[in-house]
């Protein structure tokens, strides 16, 4: 029975959500261990500002031409070729992994030489220390990225045949090597111990896809053959590359502005950026994965009202999860960053900053969200050009905004920033693929998002009223009752947010229930 269910769950996209959903939160929890080891250890510093800056260097070049740039536009010819002829879809992922250990072989080498004065350009407000500090760290993370390009193009392969096991796992893997980094490695190696757990993490995050892989027919093979299927992807690659190229300049940018802010300001916005990014991975980025291979089949297919039917539902879902994760985080904000990381060296002070920085995050998530699902609409059209523009509009937004609010309200103004762009970003993509799907039902999106906002804000008030009444009874000085505080204020949120969903007879209640209720039959007699 077992088997059976597992077999239905990793061979769909509803049960590669609930997988992609359940190893996403494994791996967002064991990241925030990962951070909150970072805050006790050093608290939002000097040397918090070294670590955090030091992953700027390996992310531009990965984040740039491997993650997002690379799958989006593998992923659908690689289903092609694979569905035509298995041995060229085998051929084209090898050729795939190989030009780019060799190209991203050439630009580690290149930044590794020219560290030093990359580094100076990214952190021009870093004293000497932290300059060297950087630079060493920078260059030993440059290591993983090379894990990352053979482990992001397997994960494709495994993604397009619906196997969503390893691949979801695998972040996990990425967040226990960096664990290890801080625990272990990091007392015998002092600082460059950090940076050898993150390699550490990437080395994982390969291996444990492998056996899979190779399992359902992946055999890794010396060749790269350029034929018209490899020219595809690079020239599917380059838009979108572009765009990615701007975020990570966006980035940059972002950490230049920090640098010169008050110490432990880059360590603030990190860790207020991984926090809010958990509803967003969880829900949004697992979503948009899982379907992606639905939305490629359907216009592979020509069935588009298939695909604006799929994009519909899953723009109502996330905003009907998404828009009150938004509001409760805004209104217990101080309560999530105490709990999470107010331990060792992270004052009140860091506290109050990371919790304020939080809030403005927060504001944008439901944005944030549906970007992932938007854009991978317009790659399984084959689109890369228009998400591309859209992305370099919302990234000058952000870093024209971000150098205003920035010099007025410090940390949180980038924050600030970050949350208008987005919003800017998701209504743009949104207006556009409007424009260009069928069949899509703008009206029930419309009246969806009415009524979820709504109850979101009834719910956000609810909960604000609660902090105030649990306080006096609880001892606001300790773990246990600001932790208390919180979960009562969130869970009484939560069920006003339900009970009214149900009220108003959202539709959106009703597919959850159906989805849990087939979960439950499949786990019940492995039958859909």
């Amino acid at each position: 029975m077992l088997k059976k269910v597992w077999q239905k769950l990793n061979n769909s996209v509803a049960g590669g959500a609930v997988i992609i959903a359940f190893f996403s939160l494994l791996a967002k929890l064991l990241a925030l261990v990962r951070e909150r080891l970072i805050a006790v250890n050093f608290g939002a510093s000097a040397v918090s500002d070294v670590y955090y800056a030091s992953f700027r260097l390996s992310d531009m070049i990965f984040n740039t031409l491997v993650l997002g740039a690379l799958t989006s536009a593998f992923i659908p010819i690689f289903q092609k070729t694979w569905h035509k002829d298995k041995n060229s879809g085998l051929n084209l992922a090898n050729s795939v992994i190989n030009l780019f250990l060799i190209i991203i072989g050439v630009f580690i080498i290149i930044a590794a030489i020219f560290t030093p004065q990359i580094t100076k350009i990214i952190t021009p407000g870093f004293n000497a220390w932290q300059l060297a500090q950087t630079i060493i760290l920078s260059r030993i993370m440059l290591l993983a990225t090379l894990f990352f390009v053979f482990s992001n193009v397997l994960g494709g392969v495994l993604n397009s045949w619906k196997r969503f096991f390893s691949f979801s796992l695998a972040a996990s893997f990425y967040n226990i090597g960096i664990i290890i980094g801080v625990v272990y490695f990091y007392p015998k190696f002092g600082l460059a111990g950090l940076a050898w757990g993150v390699v550490l993490g990437a080395a994982m995050h390969l291996l444990v896809q492998i056996p899979e892989a190779k399992r359902y027919g992946f055999r890794y093979k010396l060749k790269l053959i350029f034929d018209d299927n490899l020219k595809k992807v690079l020239k599917l690659m380059v838009p979108r590359t572009l765009g990615l190229a701007a975020g990570q300049l966006n980035l940059v940018l972002i950490t230049m502005m920090a640098s010169h802010l008050n110490a432990g300001s880059i360590a603030v916005f990190n860790l207020a950026n991984n926090m809010q990014s958990l509803p967003v991975s969880l829900f949004a980025v697992s979503l948009a994965i899982a379907v992606f291979p639905t939305f490629s089949q359907a216009i592979l297919e020509k069935n588009h009202l298939l695909f604006a039917t799929h994009l519909s539902q899953n723009i109502r879902r996330l905003l009907f999860l998404l828009l009150p994760i938004s509001v409760l985080i805004v209104v217990l904000r101080a309560q999530l960053v105490r709990v999470i990381l107010g331990a060792g060296n992270f004052t009140w002070e860091n506290t109050y900053d990371t919790a304020q920085t939080l809030g403005w995050f927060a504001i944008s998530i439901f944005a944030q969200g549906l970007i992932p699902l938007l854009a991978r609409s317009f790659y399984a059209l084959e689109d890369t050009k228009t998400p591309t523009k859209i992305a370099f509009i919302s990234i000058i937004v952000n870093i024209v905004s971000a150098y205003y609010l920035a010099n007025i309200f410090g940390v949180i103004g980038l924050a600030m920033a970050f949350s208008i762009s987005s919003i800017i970003n998701m209504l743009l993509l949104y207006l556009v693929l409007y424009t260009r799907v069928e069949f899509m039902d703008n009206n029930k999106i419309f009246n969806s998002l009415l009524k979820i906002t709504f109850n979101s804000l009834v719910a956000g008030f609810v909960a604000n009223r609660v902090l105030y009444f649990v306080a006096p009874l609880v001892n606001m000085h300790t773990f246990a009752g600001i932790f208390l505080q919180g979960l009562l204020a969130g869970l009484l949120g939560l069920l006003i947010y339900l009970i009214l969903s149900i009220l108003f007879k959202l539709e959106e209640v009703a597919i959850v229930k159906q989805k849990l209720l087939q979960s439950w039959r499949l786990l019940k007699n492995g039958k859909n």
